[in-house]
């Protein structure tokens, strides 16, 4: 089977909210605990604030193989008079496919996109304890500064990584 990319439209925001599902709680309650996942994903994650996100300008892009979606991703300009700089607000690849190269791809994917965008510098936060942080060093971003960011009662508690598009 052939792995294909398109960008989503509202119609896909039920799929990318069951991929998130089956990601965002696996990951963030090991080091969040339950209550503090929950209120962020019904915070980032509710159809609403999907359909928020994109009118706002975050592009998603789903990455699927055969019939299934495997992962999405989603970008934006970071700052709109930074131009060269681009944020990748989301990553997330269903479990069942973790390891499998999928998530460097879709990264690539989103690389060469926001490239053609005129990006030089591609921007992402992440959990200071979310082992995720070491699949995208392993790609080639680097951590440039730490970042706590109030979400309700709660801290997201992230390192700024930045990668420099050749």
């Amino acid at each position: 089977m052939e792995l294909s990319y398109r960008i989503a439209t509202h119609k896909d925001i039920k799929a990318i909210r069951e991929i998130a599902n089956k990601t965002w709680f696996v990951t963030y309650e090991p080091i969040l605990g339950k209550e503090q996942p929950k209120f962020m994903f019904d915070t980032i994650y509710s159809e609403e604030a999907l359909s928020q996100q994109m009118d706002d300008g975050q592009t998603f892009v789903l990455q699927i193989l055969g019939d299934d979606i495997l992962a999405f991703a989603s970008f934006s300009i970071k700052d709109n008079s930074q131009t060269d700089t681009y944020k990748l607000n989301k990553l997330y690849l269903n479990p069942e496919f973790q390891g499998g190269g999928y998530g460097k791809k879709l990264i690539s994917f989103v690389e060469e996109k926001v490239k053609a965008l005129g990006a030089m510098y591609l921007d992402l936060n992440v959990n200071r304890y979310n082992k995720a942080r070491f699949f995208y060093e392993k790609v080639g971003f680097v951590i440039t500064k730490e970042e706590d960011i109030p979400i309700g009662e709660y801290w997201m508690n992230d390192f700024v990584m930045r990668k420099v598009l050749g």
